[in-house]
């Protein structure tokens, strides 16, 4: 069984990594693919991603430590955090987009999340709408996240039709 998830999840993110190398290719506005809540237009609400990893938490970033991926500004603590998305954007950047990973299990999204509402799972960050989510998830990750592969090629297709209605 470990195997299967583990192959989807290869598939799931080689054709996660095409779609941001061509979304990445050309010159785009933000689009639903990176979650920018309702009113930050930036992604994980200016939180800066590397620190989940480094710091094992989550930290303000700062507009004067900015980068552009898939059209959404991201923010960082510093530069050398800037660096380190800039070279493994996919390693830092949160799983379906920033969006709640409970939510996206069960077929849909919510749009804000609590930025310190996260885990890290086998050098994955997943953030959830509250920290009670966040609880929830770490009982059963294996399981949440095998849902949420499932789940995300459609929650993403539909996010990419409300874009345009």
């Amino acid at each position: 069984m470990r195997s299967r998830i583990g192959t989807r999840c290869i598939v799931l993110m080689t054709a996660g990594l095409a779609t941001a190398l061509a979304v990445g290719a050309s010159p785009v506005v933000a689009d639903d693919s990176v979650n920018t809540g309702y009113f930050g237009g930036v992604a994980i609400m200016g939180y800066d991603s590397v620190a989940y990893f480094t710091e094992g938490k989550a930290i303000k970033g700062s507009e004067k430590f900015s980068y552009e991926w898939l059209g959404t500004p991201w923010h960082f603590a510093n530069s050398h955090h800037r660096e380190m998305f800039m070279s493994e954007p996919l390693k830092y950047a949160p799983q379906y987009g920033g969006y709640c990973t409970g939510e996206v299990s069960d077929g849909s999204v919510t749009v804000n999340v609590d930025p310190e509402a996260f885990k890290i799972v086998d050098g994955k960050l997943y953030l959830m709408y509250d920290k009670a989510h966040a609880e929830e998830f770490a009982a059963h990750p294996a399981d949440t996240v095998a849902r949420a592969d499932g789940q995300w090629p459609k929650v993403a297709a539909d996010l990419e039709l409300d874009q345009y209605h």
